[in-house]
């Protein structure tokens, strides 16, 4: 259980959900263990959060545990989206621990927002990677612009990236269209300066444990230096909560100290802090 994930599943607000996938990490796999790890290293945060008055205890929090993944990758995040789409039809947030990023698709279908924002390093818009059009590395523009195989279309009509710092040159290409804005590390404090307030849209926040620079979080699968420090993912998070109806943690895995799993515990509550008193 997620500490302080103490309220029963009726009464919650927050719905926390382990997706454990680990299919198609390309370099150091492991994202099976992030939930578990994620779990484990939030131990030790105080229940009192001194900048908004609350206490985590009192938020109505529930983990609901994993949803364990199987071969078939696109069934699975199926099966997925049908999960959390229940919390947000009994009218709860849902809180998704990865795993590998394709199990962010899952998180958006169920919420289906306006924007779709996220930290990341990798552009992730590509079509197919090494063959495979269900890769951690084709998520967001799987969000964007739908299944390659169909005539369906994408769930958020507006893509931000932000501390991208890599990708194939048809990524930049994609990236070019008006529907998608690219926030480079070295401009987060800019773009945080005037942030966004998305008016009467709806958004989904994902967070890319390797947004952050590797030397912060070095448990990830595909690590790329050069990019954010913990605070400034923080105040991404502190910034786009009060606009967003769902939120997920992916791509820790077990191949640190728990660095990476311990930021993402800490941005998970502060996601759910930042949401619950609307800044």
């Amino acid at each position: 259980m997620f500490p302080g994930a103490t309220a029963d599943r009726d009464a919650a607000e927050y719905v926390v959900v382990g997706a454990p996938l680990d299919a198609s990490t390309t370099f150091q796999p492991g994202t099976r263990f992030g939930p578990d790890r994620i779990r484990l290293f939030a131990e030790t945060y105080d229940d009192y959060d001194r900048r908004t008055d609350q206490s985590f205890t009192e938020l109505e929090v529930h983990d609901a545990g994993d949803v364990r993944p199987w071969d078939d990758v696109p069934e699975y995040v199926e099966f997925l989206s049908g999960a959390l789409r229940d919390v947000v039809w009994d009218g709860a947030v849902p809180l998704l621990l990865g795993g590998e990023h394709t199990v962010t698709a899952a998180g958006v279908d169920a919420v289906e927002p306006d924007v779709f924002v996220c930290l990341d390093a990798h552009l992730d818009l590509r079509r197919e990677y090494d063959g495979n059009e269900w890769s951690h590395a084709t998520v967001t523009r799987r969000i964007l612009d739908g299944d390659p195989s169909n005539d369906a279309g994408g769930i958020a009509d507006e893509v931000i990236v932000l501390g991208a710092r890599t990708g194939s040159p048809e990524e930049w290409e994609r990236a070019e269209a008006d529907d998608v804005t690219v926030v480079p590390p070295s401009e987060i404090g800019e773009w945080l300066a005037d942030a966004p307030g998305f008016g009467d849209r709806s958004a989904y926040l994902s967070v890319d444990i390797d947004g952050a620079d590797p030397g912060f979080a070095p448990g990830t699968g595909t690590m790329e230096p050069f990019g954010l420090t913990p605070r400034e993912v923080r105040d991404v998070v502190r910034a786009v909560a009060p606009h967003a109806d769902g939120f997920d943690v992916v791509e820790v895995n077990d191949r640190d100290d728990g660095q990476a799993a311990a930021l993402g515990g800490k941005l998970l509550r502060e996601f759910v802090f930042s949401h619950a008193a609307g800044t």
